[in-house]
């Protein structure tokens, strides 16, 4: 039996720019610190004069998110340090360097582990190693404003560093955005990026999704992502988006796309999103009331039975189908279970849960289907309140947009994940919603829709206790589990219908008592799951 290899490093990647002048600098440097992460080293080299501590200065800003900032020169000791929302940045010139044992004084290994180097003369230090290193050698140019600039990627920083020769090339193909500063904005937990951009035109937010390779085979050959129908490039994007702006529904116009690199140019909403607007004073009962509207518009609209992309393909929208909804639910078998009690579910317990849920699901199979966006709430709603009625509603975020249950949109609304939504709000927004499905479809069946309401609010509640314990364990995001007590007290709204009696019972028999009002303590490991 021979031992496993280990993985090759990544091969370096390189990227050459002739002639930046200051201002394309800033611009370089802007575009480095959207992919900067902790861990990183990015190492400057240059003869004196060459513009190194002005590429640091550009860069530092970029973090910073201020333009102004004032960056003193560390020549003399050897290390400034900044903090930003999004790490700690070290800033150290070793032309002074007596020896590389002065890096320990320096505190280096601490700066990695908390945030980000940028290190000015690092062939002071020829022993210096970093796992993820972007090497920046700049050459004076033919004038004594312009240099030349060339990038060498290591580690995780070669496919980094491709991805963003490959921004600016769509940029560079989009003029004037090819000049607009560009500023990180914080996304979510997925694999997009996103950066505001503010140039001649005005404002226009980038994504940048790649599109993704498939994770491990977990059924049937396929990987989670194609089981739960989660959307691997920005195709359902531009799809889903121009469906909902036919109907009237504000969701961003796109400015210019490439389909098969992942960029997009968004209209930008700006960053009114609800959670904000409500911690500064906004009536939560508006904010919500106009997205129910909006809502209420798209219970009127029938899924396409395909969208016509503008590089002439085509997106049919999948079904939220048995499957769908089964993966999701299992994320708690396999992940909030572990993280409780430390190992895994019994095959018979999980059973008895997955049978439930069977049944369940077969009732939901007979809802009418319509648009499901999957994640109306909160985060992915911004407030405009220059527009009027429900377009008041931005809605962002519906890349993985399904045929399903209306209900499970309403739900995901009226029980909002990140904060808190009042029972008596959720009751009169329901209510509501009941009122005016019944005015427009007399057919409208409220009792079936309660039904779906609670069970998919239940579900749904279900996948994200599974979800924020596996973003805890795998990847060592604990942030989200201050949440966990308000989804059980969801949660128990839900399993109060009288149809999910076997669910709830299943929860108070295996997960009762205290793990319900305090955020669990989960050890951040890589199960075998």
């Amino acid at each position: 039996m021979t031992s496993p290899q280990a993985p090759s490093p990544p091969i370096p990647s390189e990227w050459r720019i002739a002639d930046a002048d200051e201002s394309g600098v800033t611009l370089l440097a802007e575009r480095i610190a959207l992919k900067l992460a902790v861990g990183d080293v990015v190492a400057l080299h240059g003869d004196l004069g060459a513009g190194k501590t002005t590429f640091a200065r550009a860069l530092i800003r970029a973090v910073l998110a201020d333009a102004e900032a004032e960056i003193p020169s560390p020549t003399f000791s050897l290390v400034q340090t900044y903090a930003s929302k999004r790490f700690e940045l070290a800033h150290l010139d070793l032309y002074r360097l007596g020896g590389e044992d002065e890096l320990i004084e320096l505190g280096l290994d601490e700066s990695l582990a908390a945030g980000v180097a940028i290190i000015e003369w690092p062939e002071r230090a020829p022993g210096l190693r970093a796992a993820n290193r972007l090497d920046v050698h700049l050459v004076q140019g033919s004038g004594d404003d312009l240099r030349s600039i060339a990038l060498t990627g290591n580690g995780s920083w070669a496919a980094r560093l491709q991805r963003l020769a490959e921004i600016s090339a769509f940029l560079d193909g989009h003029p004037p955005w090819d000049i607009a500063s560009a500023a990180y904005l914080q996304g979510d937990a997925s694999a997009r990026a996103y950066a505001r951009l503010d140039g001649l035109q005005g404002k226009a937010i980038l994504m940048d999704q790649p599109r993704q390779p498939d994770g491990p085979p977990i059924r049937g050959g396929l990987p989670y992502s194609r089981i739960s129908q989660l959307a691997e490039d920005v195709r359902p994007f531009v799809a889903v988006a121009a469906a909902l702006r036919e109907s009237g529904l504000s969701a961003p116009e796109i400015y210019a796309a490439d389909l098969d690199s992942g960029f997009l140019l968004l209209e930008d909403f700006g960053d009114r999103v609800f959670g904000n607007e409500i911690a500064n004073g906004t009536d939560q009962a508006e904010l919500w009331r106009a997205a129910t509207e909006a809502l209420l518009v798209l219970s009127t609209l029938p899924v396409p039975e395909a969208i016509t992309l503008p590089d002439g393909g085509t997106h049919r929208v999948p079904l939220q189908d048995r499957s769908v909804l089964g993966i999701e639910v299992e994320l708690l078998p396999d992940w909030y279970w572990l993280a409780i009690h430390g190992q895994p579910i019994p095959p018979d317990v999980r059973a008895e849960f997955m049978d439930i849920w069977e049944r369940i699901f077969a009732r939901l199979a007979s809802e009418r289907k319509g648009w499901v966006l999957r994640d109306y709430h909160s985060p992915n709603l911004v407030w405009l309140p220059d527009r009027e009625g429900f377009r008041r509603a931005g809605v962002l975020d519906f890349q993985d947009a399904l045929q399903g249950s209306l209900a499970y949109d309403l739900v995901s609304l009226l029980q909002d994940a990140r904060l808190d939504v009042p029972a008596a709000l959720e009751d009169e927004l329901l209510a509501y919603y009941l009122r005016m499905r019944a005015v427009v479809d007399p057919a409208f069946d409220a009792e079936a829709f309660r039904f779906a309401y609670a069970a998919l609010g239940v579900q749904r509640n279900t996948k994200i206790l599974g979800i924020f314990a596996r973003l805890a364990m795998r990847d060592g995001k604990r942030a989200y589990l201050r949440h966990i007590p308000r989804i059980w007290r969801y949660l128990a709204r839900g399993l109060a219908h009288p149809a999910l009696a076997d669910l709830s019972r299943w929860f108070d028999r295996y997960l009762p008592g205290d793990i319900r009002h305090e955020p669990p303590d989960i050890p951040l490991q890589s199960p075998a799951v």
